[in-house]
């Protein structure tokens, strides 16, 4: 009998939700096999086996919480889990002789006959994760999707060769595809954690509840803290007259509705921020402070933050200067959708170059995002409301529908002025539909 261990979670994961079990008793496995796939921050990996054999007993379930070093099943020896030595004589057989001999010329060909050595376990069936070569209790679990593992295995790419240039060393389809073309990735840096303060005994005061933090918002705590302690922030605030645009939107409404989208004013505030982030590419691109140099970006990926029951999560529209609003509407519909379900995979959540956060449907007058690094800017939309607006000619106020909005920004690389003519032309996009066929 063995136990099979769960390998090392990583770098700064202390554990892990189990979300799917991929054995059951009596399965044999190989060594490398996958047998748990796993949640950790804001994705789900899979969790190799470090040695083979046939399971006698699972020892978790989809909900566990795991620990490396924790066992998760039971393993009976191969010899002991084969059919053969139930037929196998009563007699043992003799010992083997460190050199064989000659087969007699009688003998039964070797696909027939019988073996007194115990059936070897068999290989890793397709999709199992490369073997490494350290000692099983040494084997880490690699942070990589399904569908980067399978590329991997495609390209013939051992991924225990490949740093993973995401969070907590998470592999991407890009690294592997780099590391298959002779490119080094460079491994993440990350900043020195900041020491702990201790906390004072809050039940001297009154009684208290200990709630554990979900990955989720274990991630949002490392990723805000280094974001705050890295990018020097500056927040601009403006407001736009969205009267004429809100007008537009409902219209497209029932158009969009036969495409299987509802157009909202976060997919227009997409389609405009492209267009800003062409025009002021400063805020399409990262600060590579080891070499003094600045990063432009020839593509623009924006992040959408999404409000789930688990924490924020924040998923990715690609390629959104070359896509109109109602395309950007559906595809939006169907990552919030994928967000709230927890079905996102890493890679729906990488790439992008610029933020939208829209608090707009729960309220507010304004906030301060955080950037999110290696970002460089990010919006915030709050709830828009009517009010009182000047109309020179008419010599009388008129109502408007206003929306506020403002713009975290590093300032490192951004100037105050630049983010006011940014959020200038934002506002204008935003006043004027008909600039949206022009700019967009």
């Amino acid at each position: 009998m063995a136990e099979l261990k769960l390998p090392d979670l990583g770098d700064n994961v202390a554990s892990a939700v189990v979300v799917g079990v991929l054995i059951k008793e009596g399965d044999t496995i190989a060594a490398g096999q996958p047998v748990l796939e796993l949640e950790t921050d804001k994705a789900v990996m899979e969790a190799p086996a470090s040695e083979g054999g046939t399971v006698s007993k699972v020892m978790v379930k989809p909900g566990d919480e795991v620990k490396s070093g924790q066992v998760i099943a039971v393993l009976g020896s191969a010899a002991t889990s084969a059919e053969a030595p139930k037929s196998a004589p009563a007699t043992p057989p003799p010992p083997t002789p460190t050199t064989p001999p000659p087969a007699p010329a009688s003998a039964q060909p070797a696909s027939t006959a019988p073996s007194a050595q115990p059936p070897s376990v068999p290989a890793p069936p397709r999709g199992a994760a490369s073997v490494p070569s350290a000692p099983a209790g040494q084997r880490k679990l690699i942070p990589a999707a399904p569908s980067v593992r399978r590329l991997a295995r495609e390209m013939g790419v051992n991924l225990l060769d490949v740093v993973g240039s995401g969070p907590a060393y998470r592999i991407s389809e890009s690294d592997v595809k780099r590391f298959a073309t002779g490119e080094v990735v460079p491994a993440p840096t990350t900043s020195a954690p900041v020491p702990a303060m201790p906390l004072p005994d809050f039940s001297k005061f009154g009684s208290v509840r200990r709630e554990a933090m979900s990955g989720i918002r274990r991630a949002t705590v490392r990723s805000m803290a280094q974001a705050w302690s890295t990018i020097p922030m500056v927040t601009q605030f403006d407001k736009a007259d969205i009267t004429e645009m809100e007008a537009l939107r409902k219209k497209m409404g029932p158009r969009a509705e036969k495409r299987g989208a509802k157009v909202t004013m976060t997919a227009i505030l997409l389609k405009i921020a492209a267009a800003a982030l062409k025009q002021f590419p400063k805020f399409n691109a990262s600060i590579d402070t080891a070499t003094n140099e600045v990063i432009f970006k020839e593509y623009i990926h924006i992040g959408v933050a999404v409000d789930t029951p688990t924490g924020l999560l924040v998923p990715v529209v690609r390629d959104v200067d070359k896509k109109g609003v109602i395309t950007l509407a559906a595809e939006l519909g169907e990552i919030a959708a994928k967000a709230r379900d927890r079905k996102l995979t890493p890679e729906e959540m990488q790439g992008a170059s610029f933020t939208i956060s829209n608090l707009g449907g729960i309220g507010g007058t304004g906030f301060t995002p955080i950037v999110n690094w290696p970002e460089v800017a990010i919006m915030g939309v709050s709830r828009s409301s009517i009010e009182p607006v000047w109309n020179a000619e008419k010599g009388a106020f008129e109502p408007r529908n206003i929306m506020p909005f403002s713009l975290s920004y590093d300032h490192r690389l951004i100037d105050g002025a630049d983010a006011a003519r940014f959020c200038r032309f934002v506002a204008e996009m935003l006043e004027d539909p008909f600039l949206l066929g022009f700019e967009g």
